[in-house]
């Protein structure tokens, strides 16, 4: 069992993009065969960076770019962030990785904010994913060693609101990815890139109803230099993501509040077959609006659609229902998302669980994934500025 284990992590790290010929992202299946097949699904280094940290956006069918500011935002989109009522806070989280089948892999997420004025706010956060132990050997079969393979990405964020209704933020980014340790004989080394988010986010109460609120957000996300395991010929595009959401959120009642969210994301990353290996960063990044072999139809194919609801009472309980959907040939994930939230004066914990929908199995399937949160509200002392539009 033991043996398995380690040829099934070893297939995983193929899978992930995280070796020197075989690159493929955590949307391909958990069967060996698929995860090395020859599906049209766009490729990345670090795919680690593309998994909801939190499990607010998780239970949302992952969605996140437009919905309350919360003290996950930087990772959402940078921009709303500021719009937080907080004076400060911070979150922990964790995923389990394949927890169907291993119990050491996982995925952390430790986030903190702070709001400077009431016009801005900082961010720092840290994302680490812990693969297990892994044993390596050489072609012979003899024992090279053993080494637990980890990645991890460290932001700030810096946001800013440019007027009661509007604001935009930056994040940077240090990306470390490490899978193969030092060992005689494997011609690898770890990732080191260095990325940047950009987002944006608007918000308004709407004249026709007094209770209901209209959020809209768009992000690009991980625009940074490409990764390489080996020597410098051999790099790999970082998973850039243009997102764009959107949040109605309306009050029935002063103890009932519903919001309905949509997002849609699509890498902006070269295609499949379309020459990537030769194509830079800006030019992959723009030109991955129109290099699918496929023409339009697969353009659209490579869109990913998020869809959630999210149901509070009295701000102390929620509860969210999500919805996530990804073209057959593009990864074909499709699952629901569900979870609960609770707040009680400074502290709060939220819940999620993903259930696949199409008989494709999904490394976060039947796992309960778990965000504890505090937070301290501003002062009146802290409001001291005004921004006019």
């Amino acid at each position: 069992m033991k043996k398995n284990l380690m040829q099934y992590r070893v297939i995983l790290l193929l899978a992930f993009g995280l070796t020197i010929e075989a690159h493929t992202t955590f949307s391909q299946t958990v069967t060996p065969g698929d995860l090395l097949g020859a599906q049209n699904a766009i490729t990345t280094a670090v795919p680690f960076l593309a998994i909801s940290p939190d499990a607010r956006a998780a239970a949302l069918g992952d969605a996140g770019v437009a919905t309350s500011p919360d003290a996950n935002s930087s990772y959402w989109n940078a921009g709303k962030l500021v719009f937080i009522d907080k004076k400060y806070g911070g979150t922990i989280s964790y995923t389990p990785w394949l927890g169907k089948i291993v119990n050491d892999m996982s995925i952390s997420y430790l986030s903190g904010f702070y709001k400077i004025t009431r016009e801005q706010a900082i961010s720092a956060s840290i994302k680490y994913f812990n693969l297990g132990d892994i044993s390596f050997r050489d072609g012979n079969n003899n024992p090279l060693g053993d080494f637990n393979p980890r990645e991890f990405a460290f932001d700030a964020t810096y946001s800013r609101m440019l007027s009661e209704k509007f604001s935009m933020g930056i994040t940077g980014r240090y990306i470390y990815s490490n899978l193969t340790g030092a060992f005689t004989g494997i011609d690898a080394k770890a990732g080191k890139s260095v990325a940047a988010d950009i987002g944006a986010y608007y918000t308004t109460p709407l004249r026709s109803s007094k209770n209901s609120t209209l959020s809209l957000g768009a992000t690009i996300t991980n625009i940074g230099a490409k990764l390489s395991y080996t020597d410098n010929a051999n790099k790999n595009f970082l998973p850039t993501t243009l997102r764009l959401g959107t949040a109605y959120t309306i009050d029935t009642d002063p103890y009932n509040s519903f919001s309905f969210i949509l997002d849609f994301s699509k890498l902006m990353v070269p295609s499949p077959n379309s020459g990537r290996d030769s194509v830079g960063i800006i030019n992959g990044m723009f030109g991955s609006f129109g290099d699918a072999p496929g023409g339009f139809k697969e353009e659209i194919q490579e869109i990913m659609t998020s869809v959630g609801i999210e149901y509070w009472y009295n701000d102390i309980f929620a509860g969210r229902l999500g919805y996530f959907n990804e073209a057959k040939n593009k990864g074909n994930r499709k699952y629901m998302t569900i979870g609960l939230g609770f707040r009680k004066n400074k502290f709060g914990v939220d819940v999620a669980y993903l259930v696949p929908v199409n008989k494709r199995e999904s490394p976060l399937a039947e796992t309960l994934r778990f965000t504890l949160f505090f937070h301290i509200k501003e002062t009146a002392t802290d409001k001291d500025e005004t921004v006019t539009d």
